[in-house]
């Protein structure tokens, strides 16, 4: 297949390309750089199958060749980003899923969107499945983020009932692993950047706020699995199965408090780093962990590294930074 990525060298885009690529797949990578890096294609970037293409997908999308996918992950993502990026954010989740989605129907081809778990905002149940609306401040500052991502799951079925488009949502937890940026603002390279430095681990409110954190290979895994799931193609499957089209939770269900995250990555570090509290932003949710029934159920997936052991590979990459 001839995947196009926009977003791809970003964090999780780079490692969906690189995947593709040793899977005998062909990628279009297509990023403005606003917040990926050209650092993360260097592993693959002379791969004869590989393709970069700088663009920012707000405006038409224009990509030669044949296209068997797209994958849709450009987006700020971290809340540093979005935060500093909000008209951009709500940009690219509108019109850059428009012209995305766009390209797919133009190719006939399977459209797969990254959406996030902060669609469901601060959850009043956990863990959350994906039936549940959520519990979103539409005008909060981290709003911008939560409603890009709910417009495009929105514009997304509506390309896949009106078009009748192959559309695949994948609603994705907290994912860390090689590739972050240091200083992106999410909670697992803030602790471990911080840790190695020796300096004090930022903790905003008590620590108890939970979160479900995903090794991006096991992440990774999940999403392709999503991808080429073929019950589109009336192949024998469960009756649900026809629920392929709506969202799919892809996360760790394992949840764990923000503290006990930082006590763990100052004990892997074997860092003398103190935990410092500071006041909770605004909106941040108390508590996050998927309910990841359907992709057990349709994808036969389920995440198997371990949290010590993804932190301590983490953890190893920020070291030879």
């Amino acid at each position: 297949m001839r995947v196009v990525i926009t977003g791809g060298a970003g964090f999780l885009g780079s490692h969906l390309s690189e995947q593709l690529l040793a899977a005998g797949h062909q990628v279009c990578c297509v990023d403005s750089l606003i917040t990926g890096r050209l650092e993360n294609l260097e592993a693959f970037e002379s791969h004869p199958g590989f393709k970069f293409v700088r663009h920012d997908v707000t405006k038409t999308i224009e990509v030669e060749g044949a296209v068997d996918a797209v994958l849709h992950f450009a987006s700020p993502a971290s809340p540093v980003d979005y935060l500093r990026l909000p008209i951009q954010t709500l940009k690219v989740g509108s019109l850059g899923t428009h012209n995305a989605l766009g390209l797919a129907k133009a190719r006939d081809a399977r459209f797969l969107l990254a959406s996030t778990s902060e669609v469901y905002g601060d959850p009043e149940l956990s863990p959350q499945a994906e039936d549940y609306w959520g519990h979103v401040n539409p005008v909060g500052p981290r709003g911008v983020y939560d409603e890009a991502k709910r417009f495009a799951e929105a514009l997304t079925l509506a390309y896949h009932r009106y078009h009748q488009l192959d559309t695949r949502i994948a609603r994705i937890f907290n994912t860390y692993g090689p590739r972050m940026r240091p200083h992106d603002g999410r909670v697992i390279s803030n602790f471990i950047v911080q840790a190695l430095e020796g300096k004090d681990l930022t903790i905003y409110g008590e620590g108890t706020q939970t979160r479900s954190f995903c090794y991006v290979t096991d992440l990774v895994d999940g999403i392709l699995k999503l991808l080429f799931h073929n019950a589109a193609e009336g192949e024998a499957v469960p009756a649900d199965d026809e629920n392929i089209h709506l969202p799919v939770n892809v996360g760790n269900p394992t949840e764990l408090r923000i503290a006990e995250a930082a006590a763990l990555i100052i004990r892997l570090t074997g860092s003398s780093s103190r935990m410092v509290r500071h006041p909770l932003p605004v909106d941040d949710p108390k508590c996050r962990r998927p309910d990841i029934s359907r992709a057990r159920r349709l994808l036969g997936w389920e995440p198997r590294i371990g949290l010590e052991e993804g932190l301590q590979r983490t953890i190893n990459y920020f070291r030879h930074l």
